[in-house]
């Protein structure tokens, strides 16, 4: 396999690209300075040249470009380029969505039937992207996914366990809802899952390792499992089902990395 990754240097594109690699594939980065989001012209030039497999999309507006409107650019004019773009060079397109396209108003557990209702702010905007894309494309791969946990060598992404020592190195405390069931999953399971559906039919897929547990939960299981002094503070402020249920891309469950879950 011959891989193409935008946003190959962050949180979600390292774990890719390493897991890709030691499958074999060849695994090229989208070098944004010379290929602008928005290119069209350049980006099929360079799509035509490296001919791949398959297209992973998980670029978002974090490095600025100095482009006007960059933001709108990054987050809906580019990936319905690239959508359109695979569908003509018949490659495998796969974009990489978010729970957030399902607003807090929403009652989860969510479901692949499960109508996105964000109408502000980054789930909009994700939510307006995969509007777009499937427009463009209709056999593109849209995968949302949840909060990002990384092993203990991510220390310095904005991964759950990054975020949790931060807070804690911070204030002294990590506050954490009991009412809380985020949709979360670890990095190399994540990783895996998206390589899988490379080769699956074009739909919307919802990748969540989180059976049962909150969010005091987790916190109290990564603590132990990363060895951490972390003083958690079991919390009711967010009261949330969050969890996403797709039976046709199941994720290992948090318990097989968190064996401390209860």
């Amino acid at each position: 396999m011959k891989a193409v990754l935008t946003g190959s240097t962050g949180t979600v594109g390292s774990a890719l690209s390493k897991h890709l690699s030691e499958q074999g594939a060849e695994v090229i980065g989208w070098d944004r300075s010379r290929m602008r989001p928005g290119d069209q012209q350049a980006a099929e030039k360079f799509l035509r040249e490296a001919k791949p497999d398959v297209l992973f999309h998980l670029a978002v507006a974090s490095q600025p470009a100095g482009i006007a409107d960059e933001y709108h650019i990054v987050g809906t004019v580019w990936p319905e380029q690239l959508a359109e773009l695979t569908r003509r060079l018949d490659i495998r397109f796969v974009f990489t969505s978010s729970v957030m396209v399902f607003s807090d108003d929403a009652k989860g557990p969510f479901t692949p039937e499960t109508s996105p209702d964000a109408a502000m702010g980054y789930g909009a905007e994700k939510r307006r992207a995969e509007e777009l894309i499937r427009h463009a494309n209709a056999d593109a791969i849209i995968a949302r996914l949840g909060w990002q946990i990384g092993g203990n060598d991510v220390t310095d992404r904005n991964d759950m366990a990054s975020f949790l020592e931060r807070q804690w190195k911070a204030e002294g405390v990590i506050r954490a809802s009991s009412k809380w069931f985020p949709a979360c999953s670890f990095l190399s399971d994540t990783a895996a899952a998206l390589t899988q559906l490379a080769s699956m039919p074009g739909s919307s897929y919802l990748l969540d390792a989180n059976r049962q547990w909150s969010f005091y939960d987790i916190c109290v299981a990564l603590r132990t499992a990363r060895d951490a002094t972390w003083h958690i503070e079991a919390t009711e402020d967010f009261i949330y089902d969050q969890r996403m249920i797709d039976l046709r891309i199941e994720l290992p469950s948090l318990k097989v990395r968190l064996p401390d879950l209860h």
